[in-house]
C-alpha cells in the first residue's frame, strides 16, 4: 500500500523522480495512466494495473459508460521503465491532461500513486478538516 506525500518536479527530459519509498513496490517497471478528481496521473505496478484491466474487463462492453470509462484508463495508459536513478518520462499527452509544467506532488493512494501538478494539489488540499470529518461522519466513520 502507498502512502505519504511527496514534493518534486520533472527535468528538462520531462523525467519525474519516483519517490524510493515506492520504488521497492514498483519494480522496474510501471503503468503511468490518467487518473480522476481533477486531472491527476496514476502510476500502478504492474501486478496492480493488471488487476485494476482485469476488474475494467468485465464491465459489460454494450453499455456506453463502460467503454468511456475504459477507453479513458486504456487510451492514456503507457508501460513506464523506471531507470536507475528512479525516474520514468511523462509524454507530452498526459503531462499536457495533467496540467504538469514543472513541480508536481506524488501521494501514495492505496495501490497507486498518484502524481498532480502542484498548483493542482494545491486547490485540492483546500478542502478544510471540518468539511473532512462530515464526510467521513456521511460513510459512518467516526475518528
Amino acid at each position: 500500500m502507498f502512502t505519504g506525500t511527496y514534493q518534486n518536479s520533472i527535468d528538462g527530459k520531462n523525467r519525474m523522480i519516483i519517490p524510493s519509498k515506492y520504488r521497492d513496490e514498483l519494480g522496474h517497471r510501471c503503468v503511468l495512466t490518467k487518473g480522476l478528481d481533477g486531472r491527476c496521473l496514476y502510476i500502478f505496478s504492474l501486478q496492480d494495473w493488471e488487476g485494476f484491466m482485469k476488474k475494467l474487463s468485465e464491465l459489460p462492453a454494450l453499455d456506453i459508460n463502460s467503454r468511456q470509462l475504459m477507453r479513458h484508463f486504456y487510451a492514456g495508459a503507457s508501460e513506464c521503465d523506471i531507470d536507475k536513478q528512479g525516474r520514468i518520462i511523462i509524454s507530452q499527452d498526459l503531462r499536457e491532461y495533467a496540467g504538469i509544467e514543472k513541480d508536481l506532488v506524488t501521494i501514495g493512494f492505496q495501490d497507486k500513486i498518484e502524481v498532480w501538478s502542484k498548483a493542482e494539489w494545491e486547490n485540492i488540499e483546500k478542502i478544510e478538516p471540518s468539511e473532512i470529518a462530515q464526510k467521513l461522519a456521511a460513510y459512518g466513520i467516526s475518528i
